[in-house]
């Protein structure tokens, strides 16, 4: 089946190439069992590509279920994808099955795999080479044919370095890797999703579509997409419920798109006069006067503790002179108009 016929079918929107590799991939996967793996930011239709796979499938008029691992509390977690007996643990009044056996011959997608605690992974990891599960108070091993697919918008490798996920699920899981890239990775597609989406509402609200101007589609191009193609479709309705005008301006649409993240780094004020050069014109050269201040404040620290060490007269000279100096700074005007009160020197050991 050609790839456009594909996203007809699917109602995927767009032609950027990552776009088109991430879903020609889902397509070749499709009919095998094979693992798969996608990868991708919140919001960028990660569950999207799991249906195709699944409804390119043989396994196509099987059931399918969407599993959110980081919605479900650690304590059932294991109950809900495998199952449990009667007695098994407070509450478990009756025996119930998990969705690898109510799926069995069908398609089960694991989203935020990264959230399933290590003793769950060992669980998923058993079923993935073996086929085998067995039930939350159980010791009976039973068989399920399940096909998985898993996606998360972490990045797994880090977390198996860092002890949060089994080295061995996650190769096992990424037998087929598949990237779904960011919105702010595909911006040619920007103008063409949210005409679709305008569509759409505009059908659904029984009024008539949106439409940008040249800068409006620019401020939509511009803007970096936090919550992808769901942030996108979010504003699309928005604009369609609450714009009485359906021509859009960009001074129109600025209402409803929220700023960009501020830069959190500390503002350098560039000196004036015979100081000009320490005019810093990037952020690399902020952070480095930030670190080399930083270290010069340890130095100095060092340096007073270690005179201390050597001298302990000199505590009661420090703490006389941070008085003196806490008091130069007003600290009532700093926090409130609340007085605070020096705490009592202590004797160096």
């Amino acid at each position: 089946m050609e790839l456009q016929a594909i996203k007809n079918r699917f109602g995927i929107i767009g032609n950027a190439q990552e776009l088109n590799y991430a879903l020609g991939v889902a397509v070749q996967v499709a009919n095998t069992d094979l693992t798969v793996l996608i990868s991708g930011e919140s919001g960028v239709g990660k569950e999207a590509f799991s249906h195709i796979i699944h409804s390119l499938s043989a396994r196509k008029h099987n059931p399918f279920i969407a599993v959110n691992c980081g919605a479900i509390p650690e304590g059932t977690i294991d109950s809900e994808l495998f199952g449990h007996e009667k007695g098994s643990f407070t509450g478990a009044v009756d025996s119930r099955k998990g969705y690898f056996e109510t799926v069995n011959g069908g398609t089960i997608f694991l989203d935020e795999i990264g959230e399933l605690p290590l003793g769950t992974q060992a669980r998923l990891l058993r079923v993935l080479e073996a086929g085998e599960f067995i039930r939350v108070g159980s010791s009976k091993v039973q068989k399920t044919d399940v096909r998985v697919i898993a996606a998360t918008n972490k990045d797994l490798l880090q977390f198996t370095e860092r002890g949060k996920f089994r080295e061995d699920l996650y190769y096992r899981l990424s037998t087929v890797p598949i990237r779904v890239p960011s919105l702010r990775d595909r911006k040619e597609d920007i103008p063409l999703l949210f005409r679709k989406f305008a569509v759409d509402f505009a059908e659904r609200y029984k009024t008539s579509p949106v439409q940008l101007d040249e800068d409006a589609k620019n401020l939509l191009i511009q803007y970096s997409w936090p919550g992808n193609v769901r942030e996108l479709k979010n504003i699309a309705e928005q604009i369609s419920v609450l714009s009485e005008d359906k021509s859009i301006s960009q001074n129109q649409l600025r209402r409803f798109i929220p700023e960009n993240p501020v830069n959190r780094l500390p503002m350098v004020i560039p000196s004036t006069g015979n100081h000009a050069q320490n005019d810093f014109s990037n952020e690399r050269e902020i952070l480095y006067k930030l670190f080399f201040d930083m270290k010069k404040d340890v130095t100095e620290l060092k340096k007073m503790f270690l005179e201390i060490l050597k001298n302990p007269s000199l505590a009661a000279d420090t703490q006389e002179a941070f008085s003196r100096d806490l008091k130069e700074l007003k600290p009532q005007e700093h926090f409130g108009g609340l007085v605070t009160a020096a705490y009592p020197s202590q004797p160096v050991v």
